[in-house]
């Protein structure tokens, strides 16, 4: 039988606070823009998203603003790195791809005056570097198509370029972006701008038959903390000594992940109520899931959690097992 509309509105209600943190909450019975079958669809795509992130454990994407130039010194030198001094192919904006040292001297020159002249060097970031990269085993010429896709839609005012590289464990794409649009607007990404990205990266891997995930650290409970580049170079130079935490126990973070937990637990009441046997089952994954988070093990004592995890957790290890066993790939979470 059908999920009734209930059903179908406490999964976009509470889904949508999982997935898509932005979009203003909804309310239940029904939401008044997502009414019958639209509300339906709407439901259906949230019932997608938990099985890729809660059974089949999809990949997760990771798109990385890794630094930025200040100046054509800084911006020449990116170009150099990303394509190994002219021995990978470049591409830019355009669909152009060269090759060669003459090759990336005449785009940096190209960037230099393609619009307001970037100086060797500027007390302002002229580009960003971004990496766009998927777990071992992905294949590599489907992430270059994904992460070219994901510049047309996202950088489509500005000048870019992108270089693969397939030599390393796992695929990933180098893109360098003039901070500066064709109509003069600066782009300075920021938190929301990076969950997007994450987003549209994902979707366009979807669309070449990939699965990919890109949900927050929050939803899936996790609290790691992830090293900038610059910190990580530092470190070994000894130019950083301080100890970072490796996990996230702000206020701020422990809510959100507080948040989390509440909206899957909603989720998973509703299911247990539905007609549909893989609903039912769906619910009882989702159980397994949250229990499994570090925020909800480590406040239960362990014979409490061994009890819940026996009561709650029956046939989820055959789900997992018959699904894919990809691991997941880095994420920026910031």
């Amino acid at each position: 039988m059908t999920p009734g509309p209930s059903i179908d509105g406490v999964l976009v209600q509470w889904g949508e606070r999982l997935f898509y943190p932005r979009t203003r909450m909804v309310k239940v019975t029904p939401p008044p823009h997502l009414a019958g079958g639209v509300l339906h669809l709407h439901a259906q795509h949230i019932r997608q998203r938990i099985e890729a992130t809660v059974v089949r454990r999809a990949p997760q994407v990771m798109v990385k603003v890794t630094g930025g130039g200040r100046g054509m010194a800084a911006i020449t030198a990116h170009f150099r790195y990303i394509a190994k001094s002219g021995r990978l192919p470049v591409e830019d904006d355009r669909g152009a791809v060269r090759e060669g040292k003459e090759a990336l001297h005449d785009l940096a020159e190209q960037w230099r005056h393609g619009g307001s002249r970037i100086g060797e060097t500027s007390p302002r970031r002229e580009a960003f570097n971004i990496m766009l990269s998927m777990p071992t085993g992905t294949d590599p010429l489907i992430v270059q198509r994904a992460a070219r896709e994901f510049a047309q839609h996202e950088l489509a005012d500005h000048r870019w370029v992108m270089v693969l590289h397939d030599h390393q464990a796992n695929p990933h794409v180098h893109l360098s972006v003039r901070a500066e649009s064709r109509h003069g607007k600066r782009l300075n990404p920021r938190k929301a701008d990076l969950h997007r990205w994450r987003e549209t990266f994902a979707d366009k891997l979807r669309g070449y038959g990939i699965e990919a995930e890109a949900t927050r650290q929050a939803t899936r409970g996790e609290q790691r903390r992830f090293q900038s580049l610059w910190q990580i170079n530092a470190r070994k130079d000894g130019r950083l000594s301080s100890p970072r935490a490796e996990t996230k126990r702000s206020a701020v973070a422990n809510a959100s992940r507080q948040d989390a937990a509440k909206a899957w637990l909603h989720i998973a009441s509703a299911l247990e109520k539905s007609d549909a046997v893989d609903d039912r089952q769906l619910a009882r994954a989702i159980i397994g899931y949250v229990l499994r988070m570090p925020l909800v093990a480590e406040r239960l004592p362990k014979r409490e959690l061994a009890s819940r995890q026996q009561r709650d957790l029956p046939g989820m290890e055959r789900q997992r097992t018959g699904a894919s066993q990809t691991r997941r790939g880095p994420e920026m979470e910031r």
